[in-house]
């Protein structure tokens, strides 16, 4: 059977209604000498856009020279510690401290530091 009722198109402009906006805005401030107001926007945009990168990138370089690593002094194992700060070595429990990138021993004064030789 053949259907009587013509048929009818449509063009739904659906989710096309900002961006023609914002194009018709962007034209009409450029034809009016206004595109550095455009320009301005796009770099405040672009600018908000990569910052929680720059922000990642600053906080690692910062960390980067704030950890230290370097070998401890008795058992030479290999480890990762705060610059300045005091803690225990991972693999034979000595105390120890950072300064300038490199593992101290924390040793009471009077001790006197002595290497056992074996024939």
């Amino acid at each position: 059977m053949r259907s009587t009722t013509p048929k009818t198109y449509s063009f739904a402009l659906a989710g096309w209604g900002f961006w023609l906006t914002t194009g018709v805005v962007v034209l009409l401030l450029t034809v009016l000498g206004w595109g550095w107001l455009v320009a301005a926007l796009v770099g405040l945009l672009v600018f908000l856009l990569s910052l929680p990168i720059l922000l990642l990138l600053a906080f690692r370089w910062w960390m980067g020279r704030l950890i230290a690593t370097a070998a401890c002094p008795v058992c030479h194992f290999e480890s990762q510690a705060v610059e300045g700060s005091r803690f225990f070595c991972p693999n034979c429990h000595e105390p120890l401290f950072v300064a300038d990138a490199t593992f101290y021993r924390q040793t009471p004064k009077g001790t006197i530091e002595v290497e056992l030789i074996e024939d």
